[in-house]
């Protein structure tokens, strides 16, 4: 008789514990939708990410004018870490008009301007001026202002 009423009892427990679980279940399931606190944390990694790319390319874009204005002897090559003026030294290094830096301020005539520009740079560091035609090629672009600047 003792058996039977462990056994009995034994069994409440399991059965207890199963209803526990089975009613439980949407608990321990996986949610499809993500946690409320992720989308921002995305964002913010996201974010770095950005800037520190930006930023290299800042500093690389920098210190490529910046030696371009050196070898080709423009005055004030530490204008290239100034955003907006170094505009206005490559304009300089190219040899075109200062108000040309208005039409760099029109959307579609911007990029035009800038070509022309570059291929000025390219021609005052005597290189072939198609060189700046390839700076609207998206990776050939990042490489033009390196080559320009460091190359013999």
């Amino acid at each position: 008789m003792k058996t039977r009423s462990m056994l009995a009892s034994s069994m409440r427990w399991v059965l207890a514990l199963a209803v526990v679980l089975v009613s439980g279940g949407g608990a321990f399931a996986q949610d499809d939708r993500l946690p409320a606190h992720l989308p921002p944390a995305a964002m913010g990694g996201f974010f770095a990410i950005f800037v520190v790319i930006f930023l290299a390319m800042y500093v690389y874009m920098a210190l490529a004018i910046q030696t371009i204005a050196t070898k080709t002897n423009t005055e004030n090559p530490w204008l290239a870490w100034i955003p907006i003026i170094n505009l206005v030294l490559l304009l300089n290094i190219a040899k075109k008009p200062i108000w040309w830096f208005i039409l760099f301020l029109i959307p579609l005539v911007g990029i035009v301007v800038a070509i022309v520009v570059w291929m000025g740079v390219a021609e005052a560091r005597g290189k072939p001026n198609w060189w700046g035609i390839l700076l609207i090629v998206p990776l050939i672009g990042l490489i033009v202002p390196g080559y320009l600047a460091w190359s013999d």
